[in-house]
């Protein structure tokens, strides 16, 4: 696997490079703005006139991801919540290209309500709404969730659903978060438990759509749809379950961003040293 982590202060291209180059970084994520606010964003900088990803690039870093705000809900059937969400994800869709990111990561949202399957309409008619009308290079990936009380997308019937409505080919694709698809009921601590559901995933699916890992340990246990990350090796899944999911055949050469806690400034580093250690690839 190609590893990274999350880097905050986005709207400072060189904390960001600084930053990665410092961790080894081999994929990036970061929010293209105020990840809790409404508000206008800060302008894209370019540094000596490279966009971010030609300056990652240049320090070894393969993929950059852009996750979009916290407040977008596409499923919401509140108007005005509905309206800033769409037009958020325009926003994100363009200045994700001219970060040069490979892919813009989505939590699908939560239908408040209206029903599961209306939400997951809403939500596919509205990515393929902003593609036909912006016609952006980035792929957007909906990130499975933990599923709790009226949110789309932590079951993989879901997605594969939202993908198909969605009726945009290769456009759009999955972020598998470990932690997400463990409190949703898909045991993935043990190596049975993710051969399993890799299987699963592929019948319904297909393993192919999987472009991004989120390698987050769990505080919450399996099912119990608490979304909360822990650091590698020490929550739920723990150090076995990861063994099997960066070593397994279909995930192997696919970037990873940790979302692990950032308590300290050492923290990064322990958790990607935790997740090297156990990738066979690397001797």
């Amino acid at each position: 696997m190609k590893f990274g982590v999350h880097i905050s202060g986005a709207g400072d291209v060189r904390h960001v490079v600084k930053t990665a180059q410092a961790l080894e970084c081999e994929a990036v994520q970061i929010f293209s703005r105020n990840p809790r606010g409404w508000g206008s964003a800060k302008p894209i900088v370019k540094v000596n006139g490279k966009a971010m990803k030609e300056l990652l690039e240049a320090i070894g870093v393969e993929t950059l991801v852009v996750h979009i705000s916290y407040l977008v809900n596409l499923a919401s059937p509140e108007d005005r919540i509905y309206k800033r969400s769409y037009s958020l994800l325009c926003e994100d869709l363009i200045r994700s290209d001219e970060l040069g990111a490979d892919y813009l990561v989505i939590h699908p949202g939560s239908h408040k309500g209206q029903g599961v399957e209306n939400g997951i309409e809403q939500i596919a008619s509205s990515v393929r709404k902003a593609y036909n009308e912006l016609n952006p290079k980035v792929q957007i990936l909906f990130e499975n969730v933990a599923g709790a009380g009226t949110e789309v997308g932590g079951q993989f019937e879901e997605l594969k659903l939202m993908l198909d409505m969605a009726e945009l080919g290769e456009k759009i694709g999955i972020c598998f978060d470990t932690c997400h698809a463990f409190v949703a009921g898909y045991e993935v601590s043990t190596e049975e438990g993710v051969s399993s559901t890799l299987e699963t995933f592929n019948n319904i699916i297909g393993l192919e759509k999987i472009k991004l890992i989120h390698a987050n340990d769990s505080k919450g246990a399996l099912g119990s749809k608490l979304d909360r990350h822990e650091h590698i090796g020490k929550g739920h899944i723990g150090i076995d379950g990861f063994k099997a999911i960066v070593n397994a055949v279909p995930l192997k050469s696919l970037p990873a961003i940790l979302e692990t806690p950032v308590n300290s400034p050492d923290d990064d580093v322990m958790n990607l040293n935790s997740i090297r250690s156990i990738d066979e690839s690397r001797g």
